[in-house]
């Protein structure tokens, strides 16, 4: 009785946070808005926006997620956050985690 417990609570812990696989393509195009304040490719030329080039899929998944739902505060990225749906939010992280930037740099540039 236990080892069927383990592993089906084994199961539930391996795919509970499966997201389904974002198209980096798709995500290329839904990001012309992102453009204005992170840049086109997702590197920010100004300090004060966070640079999402390079950033890890599964962050930038949680992140707008957690705008969307409020759990993370911030007037203009809950706006932007609010109509994406699972599928756009998964398209856009796999652009931008492909994309050169924070991880390629060298520390302290």
């Amino acid at each position: 009785m236990i080892k069927y417990l383990i592993t089906a609570l084994c199961f539930c812990f391996a795919t509970a946070h499966v997201q389904a696989a974002g198209n980096p393509a798709a995500g290329k195009e839904k990001s012309q808005t992102c453009a204005a304040c992170h840049g086109m490719d997702g590197n920010s030329p100004l300090a004060m926006n966070p640079i999402l080039a390079g950033q890890y899929e599964d962050y930038l998944i949680h992140a707008l997620e957690a705008y969307k739902s409020g759990e993370r505060k911030n007037a203009i990225m809950a706006g932007m956050a609010a109509p994406l749906s699972d599928e756009d939010i998964a398209d856009l992280a796999a652009y931008f985690s492909r994309q050169k930037g924070l991880y390629d740099t060298p520390a302290g540039k």
